[in-house]
């Protein structure tokens, strides 16, 4: 802070919450605020990344370290945990000289801060814990997991017993419109050449599809 020149670093642990601002827009906010109420004057640069805490490849940190070295500027960073939730990384990062200031905690001294990595560190290996316990409490209720589009997301949000009904219904309506349309000219001449154990057989083919993507 002794030239009043500053690199802001923000992180997000996922894509959609760095699409979605959730989390990021706190962390800017607490920035706008701190930085108003002390002497910096200077921003150098900001940096957003999209990263797990747990993980120590941070290519956007990096960057904001070695602009910090050029400029002779202090890092600024939300909270201690969005820097890093690993005690050694943050450990060797204050044994480097890099100079960062945690707005949660901005006079903390370096004993205060390997504390409060441990803390983040644990908290973090309970996240993961709580996440694979949640997880696995899904697919044991048959829950369908990973990314869903389409109708697939719109049929798993309603359960298997009602999509399959769905679908079933949706074939005999499908089945009623062919059956009218062939009395109708000119559909008739056209769907005449169509076999009906080929419909029935592409429809038991839909069905058991779906049932496949459902975890047993």
């Amino acid at each position: 802070m002794a030239n009043g020149k500053y690199v802001t670093y923000f992180r997000v642990s996922s894509r959609k919450q760095g699409k979605s601002g959730l989390g990021l827009e706190a962390q800017q906010s607490a920035a706008q605020v701190f930085l108003r109420g002390e002497s910096w004057k200077t921003k150098v640069g900001e940096f957003v990344e999209v990263e797990s805490g747990k993980r120590n490849s941070r290519p956007k940190l990096l960057e904001a370290l070695a602009l910090c070295r050029i400029y002779n500027a202090t890092l600024i960073i939300a909270k201690l945990d969005r820097l890093a939730r690993n005690v050694a990384f943050i450990a060797n990062l204050m044994e480097s000289g890099a100079e960062f200031v945690a707005i949660d905690m901005p006079t903390a001294s370096k004993f205060t801060l390997h504390i409060m990595a441990s803390v983040a560190e644990q908290e973090g290996d309970m996240i993961a814990d709580r996440t694979k316990k949640a997880l696995a409490t899904a697919r044991e209720r048959g829950t369908m997991l990973g990314r869903r589009d389409g109708a697939i997301a719109a049929f798993s949000s309603i359960g298997f017993g009602r999509a399959l009904a769905a679908l079933l219904w949706m074939s005999i309506v499908l089945c009623a419109v062919v059956g009218t349309m062939r009395r109708e000219a000119p559909f008739g001449a056209v769907l005449n050449h169509w076999d009906e154990t080929a419909a029935y057989a592409a429809l038991f083919a839909l069905v058991s599809g779906f049932n496949q993507s459902v975890p047993a």
